[in-house]
């Protein structure tokens, strides 16, 4: 019986196959010249293809007769009937498309015509946006970049044998990245998708995964805003958003008729040069005023990031008689940076339509899924299935790349980078980046720190070196699990006090295990406050020993697990804790109206006076997290949890327990945090916050390490976190009773930085916040910002108040962020 099943299956295979044929040929313009991306689809279907950057096409059908549609932005329409018996060949040359102006009416007031057609476009936008409520399609992304140019050298690394490793030219010129994919992709009003990757294609790389994905390219111009993030700071206005006239101008070009509609081309004129707005043509179908299709393209005095010039061309088809959808997306680009020029294109295509797939709430709680199988397709898969022909380009680089893939996983090439790579280079050793072998074909690397970033001085220590290596191993090719190993070595000359500690991170099955254990100095804030380095800076040049330091012998082990949404942690600590005195007050600079301050930061006067008594503590923290979503995304490295668009709720248990090994702490701990960085606000740029409280519920015994701190900063340079203070004192402001802090942050992203002419151009961004901090001892401590962001650093001015009283205030640069 399961033989002849099979012997019946492929019969019918055979039998399939058979029926289904090609139509291949060119799409070329009157003068012969291929139409790059031309689009290709059979009537009253969505079975379509597109050609490629030369013309060419590839469309497969099943035998019978066919009506085709050869459309082109810009080109009049051509439709060729087809009887398909055999593979067929048909060329087609397209004509420019003719828009008229004819009998065009125009208003007393001399508005162009345009500006009606536009006004109903506005009224019926939502109704476009809505008109389907659901549907799935087959979707088919193509993804290439080219190296135009580049410099020989770039921070002293030789660019002719990186250009080698990707496959470039002795130029250093070719492509770079070239990827296909296809994927299933549904939508579900009002904001819902899931995709499901079928099958990836990578230049170069027979494990990698195509990062071209249906839902980052799709483009929704019926949407008031489109968000470009990374390509601009701040969202562009679609050319039919609500309160598109305040941004474009608008100018009818003309109409022309396809398939018994009129087409109005209209071309986009933007109001002011730096306003974030599209240039090009909209072509609007009269009466039903939905898009027929887009070609536009934003420029660098949009102040765009990255690429010069980017382009978009979107074509819609009727799916139904009330419904229209895109049946392709295409994106082109230029660009150069630090002397590399780059150019390329992104293209989707959609095809086989449904409407009515049936699909509830819980299809899209993962939103994506790709697995360990989709790159296992083999080339005669791709022959059939590619609905874009190669370029010759293109194929010569899946060629010469294939060969390149199979010589970078064998273990005689991954040995020889391995031993170009892992020469000691004492130079690098003493003061660079330290040494870092790694053995890739054993899927293992080693970090050895650099000496001049393991040295340090303070008062306490005097000079000493804090020396790390680390060691680290990934589980499989195709996950992101790692076992991590980190030892640590610290001495301090003055205090002649040796430490050592050693801490582990080993992931089993969903869970993550990890531990801690040996001696150290730490800072007394647990939040940390400044850096090694710039404490040894503060300490050597301006006799400012900001850090606070205390001895620690200590072990920990805990684990941690996500659950859906909720992600949650369990440890337990011992440790033996000591309060530490300045052995060391040497400084380059000996400044007369300053002095070293005692390592107790409440005490002010000569001498030391310990801060606590030597104890012991035995604890047990539990800290869950809830982004208030359940959604997924489905990799094969594993499930990667997806951000909510509500905040992230934080609740931390910590209870330390009397007699247990010794211990001498007897407290418990609740504390929560409330908080979201991305609520974007259209033009208005993104809004974030971070509100925490908490309090001790039980304060039998609490010593200075356990207390709740905070994130301060007492220097003009520093590190910023999303719940840090700019003027706060590291120390004398935790507490061991109940606190409530606050910090609110508007990033408005150049809203008005892009409106003066010169400084437009270097992209800053304008920043401004509040945070707050109140306990018993402080009623109410408050401060006030504001400042210039480019990239990551900012430049902020600000005010420190103690309730109406201004305690501080300065400038602080933030780095890093």
């Amino acid at each position: 019986m399961k033989f002849f099943l099979a012997c019946a299956f492929s019969i019918l295979s055979l039998t399939l196959s058979a029926q289904s044929l090609t139509v291949r040929g060119k799409i070329t313009d009157q003068q012969g010249k291929g139409i790059p991306f031309a689009s290709i689809y059979e009537k009253n279907t969505t079975i379509g293809t597109s050609a490629n950057s030369e013309g060419e096409y590839s469309l497969r059908l099943n035998a019978g007769k066919h009506d085709l549609y050869y459309r082109a932005i810009g080109y009049r329409q051509v439709t060729r009937q087809i009887d398909l018996k055999t593979n067929y060949n048909l060329d087609v040359r397209l004509a420019e498309a003719v828009f008229e102006l004819g009998d065009v009416i125009v208003k007393s007031d001399g508005e162009d015509p345009a500006y009606e057609v536009i006004r109903n476009a506005i009224k019926k936008r939502k109704a476009h946006l809505r008109e389907a409520d659901e549907y799935s399609t087959d979707v088919y992304i193509k993804g290439m970049q080219k190296m135009l140019a580049a410099p020989k050298k770039f921070l002293g690394k030789n660019i002719d044998d990186l250009g080698k490793e990707i496959g470039l030219d002795s130029n250093r010129t070719g492509i770079f990245y070239l990827s296909e994919s296809e994927s299933k992709l549904s939508y579900k009003q009002p904001d819902s998708y899931h995709e499901e990757m079928i099958a990836s294609k990578v230049s170069g790389s027979n494990r990698a995964f195509s990062f071209n994905r249906a839902s980052d390219i799709n483009i929704n111009f019926y949407e008031n805003i489109i968000n470009m993030e990374g390509i601009s700071n701040r969202p562009f206005i679609s050319p039919i958003a609500e309160n598109a006239l305040f941004y474009y101008n608008y100018k009818l070009i003309g109409t022309s008729m396809e398939n018994g509609e009129l087409v109005n081309k209209i071309e986009l004129i933007p109001k002011r040069g730096g306003d974030p707005v599209f240039r090009g043509f909209i072509y609007i179908i009269e009466d039903s005023w939905r898009i027929h299709s887009s070609d536009l393209y934003m420029t660098k005095q949009a102040n765009i990031n990255f690429v010069d010039t980017l382009s978009i061309r979107q074509q819609y088809i009727p799916v139904s008689s009330r419904v229209w959808l895109p049946s392709s997306i295409r994106y082109d680009f230029t660009g150069g940076l630090f002397g590399f020029r780059f150019g390329g294109y992104y293209l989707a295509l959609y095809k086989n339509y449904d409407l009515s797939p049936g699909l509830t709430k819980k299809d899209f709680v993962e939103v994506l899924k790709i697995t360990r199988e989709v790159n296992k397709k083999d080339s005669i898969y791709w022959t059939q299935a590619r609905p874009v022909p190669l370029t010759e380009e293109e194929k010569n680089d899946y060629e010469k790349k294939a060969v390149l893939a199979a010589k970078r996983e064998s273990k005689p090439y991954l040995d020889s980078l391995d031993k170009v790579h892992n020469k000691f280079k004492p130079v690098q050793f003493v003061i660079g980046s330290g040494y870092n072998p790694r053995y890739r074909f054993r899927k293992e690397a080693y970090s050895f720190g650099s000496l001049i970033n393991s040295a340090f001085y303070n008062t306490v220590e005097g000079f000493g070196i804090n020396y790390q290596a680390s060691y680290s191993k990934r589980l499989d090719s195709l996950t992101n699990k790692f076992v991590n190993f980190t030892g640590k070595v610290r001495y301090g000359f003055s205090s002649d006090k040796l430490y050592g500690s050693v801490s582990g991170n080993i992931p089993v099955k969903a869970a993550n295990l990890f531990f801690n254990l040996g001696s150290d100095v730490l800072d007394l804030n647990s939040q940390g406050s400044i850096s090694q380095l710039g404490n040894s800076i503060n300490s050597l040049f301006y006799e400012r020993n900001l850090l606070k330091l205390y001895e620690k012998k200590f072990f920990l082990l805990g684990v941690s697990q996500r659950f859906g949404g909720l992600l949650g942690s369990l440890n337990a600590e011992w440790a033996n804790r000591i309060s530490l005195e300045n052995t060391s007050d040497y400084t380059v600079r000996d400044l007369k109206s300053r002095s070293f301050t005692p390592n107790n930061p409440f005490h002010s006067g000569i001498g030391n006076l310990p801060l606590f008594p030597e104890n012991q503590s035995f604890k047990i923290s539990l800290r869950g997290t809830y982004d208030f979503s359940n959604k997924y995304a489905t990799y094969p490295t594993g499930r990667v949890h997806q951000q909510s668009k509500y905040p992230r709720l934080g609740v931390t248990y910590t209870r330390a327990f009397p007699g247990v090994f010794s211990s001498d702490a007897d407290y418990s701990l609740l504390a929560f945090d409330l908080t979201k960085s991305d609520i974007k606000l259209g033009m208005y740029g993104q809004f974030k916050f971070w509100l925490g409280g908490g309090a001790f519920l039980n304060q039998t015994k609490i010593f200075f390490p356990d207390a709740k701190h905070f994130v301060g900063n007492m220097s003009l340079s520093y590190i910023p976190k999303i719940n840090s203070f700019l003027f706060l004192d590291f120390y004398k402001l935790s507490t061991t009773d109940k606190y409530v802090e606050a910090h609110l942050e508007q990033n408005f992203s150049g809203f008005i930085t892009n409106k003066l002419p010169l400084i437009r151009k270097l992209k800053l961004k304008e920043v401004a916040g509040i945070n707050y901090l109140a306990q018993p001892n402080v009623k109410q401590y408050s401060e006030v910002y504001f400042g210039l962001e480019y990239l990551t650093f900012r430049v902020m001015y600000g005010f420190a108040y103690e309730r109406a009283t201004k305690v501080d205030k300065g400038i602080r640069i933030a780095y890093g962020f």
